[in-house]
């Protein structure tokens, strides 16, 4: 059973397995932000509500290009700080504005992530959301973005950051679509209910 938890809220006398966003005192695990945990899951953690992007390495984002350094760019990825992409390798001009998915490749104790293998976007949208509701987005094996393109008919990529571009199809029912996911994220089947919203939308 899935329930929101504030911070220094119980979310299990259990012994079990300490994930995201929980601590341990006197042989309990409590919450150290606003969430939602599953008392059926057999790790305890705690899935935030809202945040800034956390950059874990491997992760795809999509960022900005906001300057240009003499060996690299500074790229804005939703994150505290700015991160940082080498020129080696780039083959494409780059420029204040530009626009760019790109592999988090480092990232330091400061949380301060180097990133590289940078794709260029060209006209397109993009949409922001919670980072902490991307998964939903994505839904379980790629699901929910399945149901997203046939019932858009959009070309589009979902960064880990909470950046969404997206290019083609009917891009407003798409923004559309993702707000109202990231809106009902914690209810069941949400899958199946997009793909009849969608259905009648179409």
């Amino acid at each position: 059973m899935k329930k929101i938890v504030v911070p220094g809220e119980l979310v299990t006398e259990q012994r079990k397995i300490t994930g995201e966003h929980v601590y341990s005192f006197n042989g309990k695990i409590y919450s150290d932000t606003i969430g939602i945990t599953d008392n059926e899951s057999t790790t305890a953690s705690v899935v935030p509500l809202k945040g800034f992007y956390s950059p874990k390495q491997g992760d795809i984002i999509i960022g900005f290009v906001v300057s240009e350094l003499f060996s690299g760019f500074l790229v804005e990825i939703n994150s505290f700080y700015l991160s940082f992409m080498s020129k080696e390798g780039i083959r494409e001009p780059l420029k204040r504005g530009s626009i760019v998915s790109a592999r988090v490749i480092r990232v330091n104790e400061l949380n301060e992530a180097d990133i590289a293998e940078p794709r260029i976007f060209y006209g397109g949208e993009v949409f922001s959301i919670s980072p902490v509701k991307v998964p939903r987005i994505i839904g379980k094996n790629g699901s929910m973005l399945e149901v997203l393109r046939r019932g858009t008919n959009s070309n589009f990529i979902v960064g880990r950051n909470g950046r969404i571009w997206a290019k083609g199809g009917n891009t407003n029912l798409l923004c559309e679509a993702i707000k109202k996911i990231e809106n009902e994220s914690h209810l069941p089947n949400l899958t199946n209910k997009m793909g009849e919203f969608l259905s009648k939308k179409k």
